[in-house]
């Protein structure tokens, strides 16, 4: 019998139904219940991220994964108050990530042409020439966030130390990292996670646990 009462909650909290709040709802409202109070506290609730910063990561990640289903994120982030400006350079932060196992490429088999140094500073300047207004903090954090998504750990860790040494906090990192559960599943922040604690080993940046 289908739990009604928890589906209605589910719909007047999002605004929206999904085909699989419905399915749960029919077969198994109680983990659709528990399902929903996951889902709130991971990215409903206001925690250390802003309503604006938390919707700019998520354009960057959904941009990052190929997730066609995040709209909501938008219309979130409209009514966050995120600018366009500023949804155009969590887009274009995503397109960034992606040249970075270019310039990976080129330094491994190309390295008379295409330096270390070389390749970096031609990375790191795309960054920076997108940025905008953009707190920089926030702009490593979405790099760190759809890195972490392609399961790059090498990536991920340089943009967690540079998120760090922006002035970023680690429980902004735990809540942007957290979201990758959603688009990506759990061994992917396991590997995120794993990361992490890695590049924290030296005690130069704080360690997720």
């Amino acid at each position: 019998m289908t739990d009604t009462k928890t589906l209605e909650q589910v719909g007047g909290k999002r605004g929206y139904l999904l085909p699989y709040h419905k399915m749960l709802a029919a077969y198994d409202g109680e983990l659709l219940a528990k399902y929903d109070a996951f889902y709130t506290r991971l990215t409903l609730t206001q925690k250390t991220l802003t309503d604006r910063e938390k919707e700019f990561v998520w354009v960057t990640l959904l941009v990052a994964v190929r997730e066609g289903h995040g709209t909501l994120h938008l219309r979130r982030a409209d009514a966050a108050g995120l600018p366009r400006a500023h949804m155009h350079i969590a887009i274009n932060l995503a397109g960034i990530a992606e040249s970075r196992p270019a310039t990976a490429f080129a330094k491994q088999y190309w390295k008379d042409w295409a330096p270390d140094a070389a390749m970096d500073e031609l990375y790191f300047a795309n960054i920076a020439a997108a940025r905008g207004d953009v707190p920089e903090a926030l702009v490593e954090l979405a790099l760190a966030t759809a890195h972490a998504s392609k399961r790059d750990a090498a990536s991920l860790q340089l943009h967690i130390k540079r998120f760090f040494a922006a002035g970023g906090k680690p429980a902004a990192l735990v809540e942007a990292l957290a979201f990758l559960l959603l688009p990506c599943g759990g061994p992917t922040l396991i590997e995120a996670v794993d990361a992490w604690a890695e590049a924290a080993a030296d005690g130069k940046i704080p360690s997720p646990f």
